[in-house]
């Protein structure tokens, strides 16, 4: 069958191979994406990356935030037409804790206590502490319905059956390895049918010939283009060109630890001589928003946070840093030096030598050193580096996925070192409380704590890039990069 753009399916090109069919055994994007188009949870995400309901019909919680029942939709079935109701889940819930699945995304359902069916169509998920984003949390494919009855049957040959047995809106149909899967409607999905019949994931790991396909119209959708071409696609075809703020933060770790960094005071003078608009602009010129802070647009409140200095003057901004690192013991005479760490990529390579232009005129000496990315993190965690580059991206959409990485309970990962009591205590009052307009208060008050110590020195937030043809109808741009299949449409 052909694998091309056609008038009854859509063809999407992912930036790798598919890793593995049994969504609470994969932890790669391009896994996850076929996965969520196959499998289903107690929410979905839709278009806009909002969880919507999916299995359940309506969900509450209780006051504490800490107990939340899910009503389930009748007569559900597995698309080979065996029928399930809640008391799947607990038995789900149960695989994806076992050791033998080894699921890579066992911890971040690790706020759970536990899960219990009522009756057939009543669920109860418990909590340790309350977590608005649980139907969020609920739509990833580690706990959506998957089919324990063929599991107890095949064991892990059940992902070779063809079409598999699926609960969401697609069922893989066919897959040629480093070629394409395709995935055909579930006939007994819950919902409306999808309104394509037929998904073509493609694997192309290298993103320019991915563009060079979409391009020629060989496929609708890619999921990445270079960042060198992003200029030329912006001019020459704007219309299918997305450049989207993503749920990333890049940032470089002071070593809080030791000097010169364990003061604050060098931290801060360091931070208001770095000409953020210019790094986003023009050394990485794909779109990126400056940051001052850690939570990108939209996790806390309308506007990212920046302290009031962002705004003066470079001049009055490099006379405050002069006078901050005078303070601390440094000048002409007496030079700040240390180096810069950064992973092999020529994009930290330009970010850091911009840095050091940038310090200059403070009289400080940064040097560079690289290497390759496995060497790096792990001089991070045993706390081997001055200044090192870092940066996070978020499995949920949620403040708290960002801002627990500071805390001192999070020992190696937490690459800064930073230690204030105070942060730990604002951000544990914020995880326990349950009203969410108090939480969000919250986790903005412990990100102003952050910033104003300045353990990271904030960038700029990720842009996530792709191309859409224009027969596509129902592509959404949003921060956490969803586009499942089920909304997608091509135009008449």
């Amino acid at each position: 069958m052909d694998s091309a753009p056609g008038p009854a399916q859509i063809v999407r090109l992912s930036d790798s191979e598919i890793k593995g069919l049994d969504p609470q055994k994969i932890s790669d994007l391009s896994s996850l994406r076929v996965a969520a188009d196959q499998f289903e949870g107690l929410t979905r995400l839709n278009g806009a990356g909002k969880a919507v309901a999916g299995l359940a019909r309506n969900w509450e919680t209780d006051e504490s935030g800490l107990n939340w029942t899910f009503n389930l939709r009748p007569k559900l079935q597995f698309s080979d037409g065996t029928a399930f109701d809640a008391s799947l889940f607990p038995a789900l819930w149960q695989r994806l804790r076992a050791p033998g699945t080894a699921a890579p995304a066992k911890s971040l359902f690790g706020n759970i206590i536990a899960v219990q069916a009522v009756d057939g169509s009543r669920l109860l998920i418990n909590l340790a502490s309350p977590d608005p984003a649980l139907p969020a949390l609920l739509a990833h494919p580690a706990m959506a319905a998957i089919p324990l009855h063929r599991i107890s049957e095949a064991g892990d040959q059940w992902t070779s059956d063809r079409p598999m047995i699926v609960s969401g809106p697609y069922r893989l149909a066919e897959w040629k390895l480093n070629d394409h899967a395709r995935l055909e409607r579930n006939p007994r999905w819950h919902d409306q049918a999808a309104p394509t019949p037929t998904i073509i994931w493609k694997p192309m790991d290298d993103s320019l010939s991915a563009m060079r396909l979409f391009l020629s119209g060989g496929a609708d959708i890619a999921a990445d283009y270079p960042a060198s071409r992003h200029q030329w696609l912006e001019n020459k075809h704007p219309d299918l060109t997305h450049s989207v703020p993503y749920l990333g933060s890049y940032y470089f770790a002071f070593n809080t630890r030791i000097p010169p960094f364990d003061d604050r005071k060098v931290r801060l003078a360091l931070s208001m001589a770095v000409e953020r608009e210019w790094i986003a602009g023009k050394v990485i010129g794909v779109g990126n928003i400056p940051a001052w802070g850690l939570l990108p647009p939209g996790l806390a409140g309308a506007e990212p946070a920046r302290p009031a200095w962002a705004d003066w003057p470079r001049e009055k901004r490099l006379q405050a840093a002069r006078a901050l690192l005078e303070d601390a013991g440094y000048d002409a005479s007496s030079p700040l030096r240390f180096e810069i760490r950064f992973n092999s990529s020529a994009e930290h390579r330009r970010v850091a030598v911009a840095l050091a232009a940038m310090w200059q005129p403070l009289a400080v000496e940064a040097s560079l050193f690289n290497s390759e990315a496995a060497l790096h993190f792990a001089a991070l965690r045993r706390h081997e580096f001055s200044l090192a580059r870092s940066g996070w991206i978020a499995d949920l959409p949620t403040p708290e996925n960002f801002l627990l990485v500071h805390q001192q309970a999070n020992g190696a990962g937490n690459y800064s070192g930073y230690a204030n009591p105070d942060y730990d205590r604002v951000l544990a009052r914020a995880i326990a409380e349950p009203d969410p307009a108090k939480r969000q208060s919250l986790m903005q008050q412990a990100e102003t704590m952050l910033i104003a110590d300045m353990p990271v020195l904030p960038l700029y937030f990720y842009v996530t890039r792709s191309l859409v043809a224009k027969r596509i109808a129902g592509w959404e741009d949003n921060i956490s990069n969803v586009h499942p299949s089920y909304t997608l449409r091509i135009r008449p």
